[in-house]
C-alpha cells in the first residue's frame, strides 16, 4: 500500500505557533517529531479507513497524543464493540507466538460463589509452562493464594500479569471427593502458547471423529495444522470436530488454509473470501479462493458432517471460516454451542518508514463469503443446536462426552439427531456468577495477511 504524506497543513499551524512561544528559537524538528506519527495515521485513515465518513474534522484534535490515545479518539463507532477496538497499534517486537509478558501460562475464569467467595476455575494450561511443571490442569480450582482471598482488585496481579512466585492453594476432586493442597508457583516466564492446543481421534458408536482445539490463528500455524489433519487423515474418521470456542480469530491467511483443508472437493478455485473496501478504493472489491495448492503436504478430508464449537468468544477469523464453508457444505456444517462474537471486518497493515515501532492495524474492509454475506453477521452467527460449557461446574476433558458444550455432538454422532432439549435447559444450577472470564470479549483483529 503507499504511504500516506504528512499533513503539511495541519503542521505547518501547529509547529507555527509553537515557534513563536519558544522566543524565536527554531524548534520545529521537535515538534515535527510529536506530531508527526498521528498525522500520517490520520491522512492513511482518511484515505484507507472502512468508515472513514466518520473521521471527526482536525479541529479539536490532539496531535500531541500518544499514538493509541489518539487511534482511540477518532475511531468509529462501528470500529468497535464490547469494549473491543478493532483497528489498533503494534509493536513490531511483539511476539504473535510467544506470551507478550512473563506468565504462569494459564487461563481461568473468576468465579463468585453464594457463599461470597471468589474462586479461579482453571480452563486449560499450556504446555512447557510454570502450571504445567507443578501440575495444574483443567478443572482445577485456585481459592486462594499467598493465604489471601481473591477478588477482582488482585486477579490481575496473580493470574493475569503475575510479576513474581507465589503459592497457590488449589481444590481438586480425588475419587469423587473433594481434596485441597498447596502449590509453590515458579517464576513467570515467556512462554510458548501454541494455537493447536490439542487434537485426537475419538469413537461414538460406530463413529469415529477427529477432533481439534484451535485456539488461534497466527502466521506460523502451517506446519502444525497440517500436521493434526495429516494424523486425521491417517484415521479415516467419518466426521470432524473443529473446536473454536476459545478463538478470538487472528491471520486471514491461515483462515484460507484451514478452510481449503476443510472445503470439499469441488470448492476448489471457487470463491472463498471477498474483501469490500471503502468507495475510494480501486477495486472496491477483492476476491480470494479456496486454493488447492495451500493442500501441498495435507490431505484434503472427507467426512459427513463438520461439528464446529462456538461461543461468544469465537470471532473474526473464526467467524470468517464458518461463513465461508457454509455455502459449500450446507447441512454437512453444524454449529454447535452459542452465538458467536459478530465481527465481519478486516485489518490491512499500515508502515512508515519514520516511525519503525509503529505498526498500525486499520479496518478497511469487510469479509463476505461467496454469496456476498457480511453484514447479517454483525450480531454473530447463530448455532443450530445451543450447548454451553457451564464454567461455574466441573469441566469435563477436552474432546469427550463429559465436557459439556459437546455433549450434544457426541448424542448426534451415535444417533444421527440432536437431543430433543438444549443443553442449556439441563445445565445444572449452582448459583455461582462468573465475574470475568479472561478470553471473553476480546477478539483477536482479523488481519489480512494474504499475499
Amino acid at each position: 500500500m503507499k504511504r500516506s504524506l504528512f499533513h503539511i497543513h495541519a503542521l505547518c499551524m501547529l509547529a507555527s505557533a509553537l515557534f513563536l512561544a519558544s522566543c524565536g528559537q527554531d524548534r520545529s524538528g521537535e515538534y515535527y517529531a510529536l506530531i508527526g506519527p498521528k498525522t500520517w495515521m490520520y491522512e492513511t485513515m482518511q484515505q484507507h479507513y472502512l468508515f472513514y465518513e466518520d473521521l471527526p474534522t482536525e479541529e479539536g484534535l490532539n496531535f500531541f497524543d500518544k499514538p493509541e490515545t489518539f487511534l482511540q479518539s477518532v475511531v468509529s463507532s462501528q470500529d468497535q464493540k464490547n469494549g473491543s477496538v478493532f483497528s489498533h497499534i503494534d509493536s513490531v517486537n511483539v511476539s504473535r507466538v510467544q506470551s507478550a509478558y512473563p506468565t504462569f501460562g494459564l487461563e481461568g475464569s473468576l468465579i463468585r460463589n453464594t457463599n461470597g467467595d471468589y474462586v479461579v476455575h482453571i480452563l486449560y494450561v499450556y504446555p512447557d509452562s510454570p502450571a504445567s511443571e507443578v501440575g495444574l490442569k483443567r478443572n482445577d480450582w485456585v481459592v486462594s493464594v499467598n493465604d489471601r482471598a481473591l477478588n477482582t482488585s488482585n486477579f490481575e496481579s496473580f493470574f493475569q500479569r503475575p510479576s513474581s512466585s507465589c503459592r497457590y492453594r488449589v481444590a481438586t476432586e480425588v475419587d469423587g471427593q473433594p481434596d485441597t493442597s498447596y502449590v509453590d508457583m515458579p517464576a513467570p516466564r515467556i512462554i510458548e502458547q501454541p494455537s493447536v492446543f490439542t487434537y485426537k481421534t475419538i469413537t461414538a458408536g460406530s463413529k469415529k471423529a477427529f477432533y481439534i482445539l484451535y485456539n488461534g490463528f497466527e502466521t506460523d500455524d502451517e506446519e502444525s495444522l497440517k500436521a493434526a489433519f495429516n494424523e486425521a487423515a491417517a484415521q479415516s474418521p467419518s466426521d470432524i470436530i473443529l473446536d473454536l470456542r476459545y478463538n478470538p480469530g487472528g491471520y486471514v491467511s491461515t483462515a484460507q488454509l484451514l478452510s481449503t483443508i476443510l472445503a470439499p472437493q469441488g470448492a476448489m478455485g471457487q470463491p472463498w473470501l471477498t474483501m469490500v473496501f471503502n468507495d475510494k478504493t480501486d477495486p472496491q472489491t477483492q476476491t480470494y479462493t479456496f486454493d488447492a495448492s495451500l493442500l501441498q503436504g495435507v490431505t484434503n478430508l472427507n467426512y459427513d458432517h463438520l461439528y464446529v464449537i462456538t461461543t461468544s468468544n469465537t470471532a473474526s477469523a473464526s467467524e470468517i471460516v464458518i461463513n465461508t464453508l457454509r455455502p459449500y457444505l450446507g447441512d454437512k456444517l453444524l454449529q454447535v454451542g452459542a452465538a458467536t462474537f459478530g465481527k465481519n471486518v478486516a485489518q490491512s497493515l499500515f508502515t512508515n518508514e519514520a516511525y519503525p515501532q509503529l505498526e498500525f492495524w486499520l479496518t478497511t474492509s469487510y469479509t463476505a463469503n461467496s454469496e456476498n454475506f457480511y453484514d447479517y453477521y454483525t450480531d454473530g452467527l447463530q448455532p443450530d443446536y445451543v450447548s454451553s460449557e457451564d464454567l461455574t461446574a466441573n469441566l469435563g476433558e477436552f474432546g469427550t462426552p463429559a465436557d459439556s458444550i459437546l455433549a450434544p455432538v457426541f448424542y448426534h454422532l451415535e444417533h444421527g439427531t440432536f437431543p430433543s432439549t438444549g443443553t442449556e435447559e439441563n445445565t445444572r444450577s449452582t448459583g455461582s456468577k462468573i465475574i470475568y472470564n479472561p478470553i471473553d470479549h476480546k477478539p483477536k483483529r482479523s488481519q489480512m495477511s494474504i499475499k
